[in-house]
C-alpha cells in the first residue's frame, strides 16, 4: 500500500484530491486537520462514513504553524507522498491577515518540508506543493515557469516563499520536492466568499427569490478557470515521474469576471446587471488584471488535460447551487411557526 498524506483535506482541493487518491486501491489517505471548536468537514463527510474507505482513510490532528505535530506525524505515518494543499488561501482576506497568512502559507511549506526532509534521511518521499499563479501577479500574459514573479498580495508573497523553498530543498537535499502553479480551479465545494462561488450561489438565490441583489468588487479583472476535480489529477502524476519538475496547470483561456457573470446569470434567464452592484469594499489594493497559463509542458510531459471547460463549470456550479436555493427557500417556507 502507498501511504499519502494531504494538508488542507477539508479544502476544495483536498477533499477533490482525496476521492482521486482512493478511486486507487493501492492508496491510503492520511488527512491533516486543525483542532477547532466546530468541525468544517463537510467536503469529505462523504469519505469518512463510506465503509468502503475505513481502513484505507485516517484523519489526524495537526497545524501547519506547529512543527512539533507535523514532524511527529511524518515519523508516526511514514508516507510514500505528501501533498502540502493547506492555507490560508483567501487573497483578499490575506491583506487583512498578513502575518497569519505569511505564518501558514509560508512558513508553513517550510515546515512540512523539513518534517519530509527529515523522514526522507530513512526512506524515500515524495513532496508536491500547491504553488498559486498569483505568484505571477502583475506579470504580463500568458505566464510560464520562464515569467519573471510579480506577486501582488500577501498571499502570493507567502505562496512565492514556499515555492523557492521547495526548489531549494530540492536542489539543496536532493529530495522529491516539486511544485504545481495552479492557476484558478473552482468547483462546487468553492469556499461562499471566493469570487466564483459568491456569483453562483448569488445567482441561484436570486432566482428563487431569496436575495436581490449582489455586491462586487472588480469585474474587469481575467482570470484563467478551470475545475478542481481536473487539476488534482495533476498533482498526482507530477509525483509519478522518474524525476521533479515544476509545472504549470492551466486551462490556457482566460475569462472576466463579467464574463463569469454573463453566462452563470444568463443560465438563469437573468441579467445580472440588474442585480450586480458594485462596493469598493471588495477591491484590493493592488488588483492583478489577468491571469492566463501556458500549460504546454504539463500537457507534454504529464500527459494532462482539463476535462470539463468554461462553460461547463459555470453550469456545474450554477446547477449546483440553484438546488441548494431551492431548497434552503422550501425550508423557509416549511419552517413551523
Amino acid at each position: 500500500m502507498k501511504h499519502a498524506v494531504v494538508t488542507g483535506i477539508t479544502g476544495q482541493d483536498g477533499s477533490y484530491l482525496a476521492e482521486f487518491l482512493l478511486s486507487k486501491p493501492e492508496y491510503v489517505v492520511h488527512g491533516l486537520v486543525r483542532r477547532s471548536s466546530t468541525l468544517n468537514r463537510s467536503r469529505i463527510d462523504h469519505l469518512t462514513i463510506d465503509p468502503a474507505f475505513r481502513d484505507r482513510f485516517h484523519l489526524h490532528y495537526a497545524d501547519l504553524a506547529d512543527s512539533a505535530s507535523l514532524g511527529s506525524l511524518m515519523d508516526q505515518i511514514k508516507p510514500d507522498e505528501v501533498y502540502n494543499l493547506g492555507a490560508q488561501s483567501h487573497v483578499r482576506v490575506s491583506f487583512d491577515q498578513p502575518l497569519y497568512t505569511a505564518d501558514v502559507v509560508g512558513l508553513g511549506t517550510l515546515r512540512i518540508l523539513e518534517a519530509v526532509r527529515q523522514l526522507a534521511r530513512t526512506k524515500p518521499v515524495r513532496f508536491y506543493q500547491a504553488s498559486s499563479s498569483e505568484m505571477f501577479g502583475s506579470a504580463p500574459p500568458p505566464q510560464s515557469l520562464d515569467t519573471p514573479f510579480h506577486p501582488r498580495s500577501p498571499y502570493a508573497c507567502a505562496k512565492l516563499y514556499g515555492h523557492w523553498q521547495t526548489v531549494n530543498y530540492r536542489e539543496a537535499y536532493g529530495m522529491y520536492a516539486c511544485s504545481g502553479v495552479l492557476f484558478n480551479h473552482e468547483s462546487p465545494r468553492r469556499g461562499e466568499s471566493f469570487v466564483t462561488r459568491k456569483i453562483t450561489l448569488g445567482a441561484g438565490r436570486i432566482k428563487v427569490g431569496l436575495q436581490d441583489r449582489l455586491v462586487m468588487g472588480n469585474l474587469d479583472a481575467k482570470r484563467d478557470w478551470g475545475f478542481a476535480g481536473d487539476f488534482v489529477k495533476a498533482m498526482w502524476l507530477m509525483l509519478q515521474q522518474s524525476e521533479p519538475k515544476d509545472y504549470v496547470v492551466a486551462t490556457g483561456e482566460t475569462h472576466s469576471v463579467r464574463e463569469f457573470l454573463e453566462i452563470a446569470f444568463g443560465m438563469l434567464d437573468l441579467d445580472y446587471q440588474d442585480f450586480v452592484k458594485f462596493d469598493p469594499r471588495y477591491t484590493r489594493p493592488s488588483e492583478v488584471d489577468v491571469l492566463l497559463g501556458d500549460p504546454s509542458e504539463a500537457k507534454n510531459v504529464l500527459g494532462w488535460r482539463p476535462e470539463v471547460d468554461f462553460q461547463g463549470l459555470v453550469k456545474m456550479m450554477v446547477e449546483h447551487d440553484l438546488e441548494l436555493a431551492r431548497r434552503e427557500k422550501h425550508l423557509l417556507e416549511y419552517r413551523p411557526q
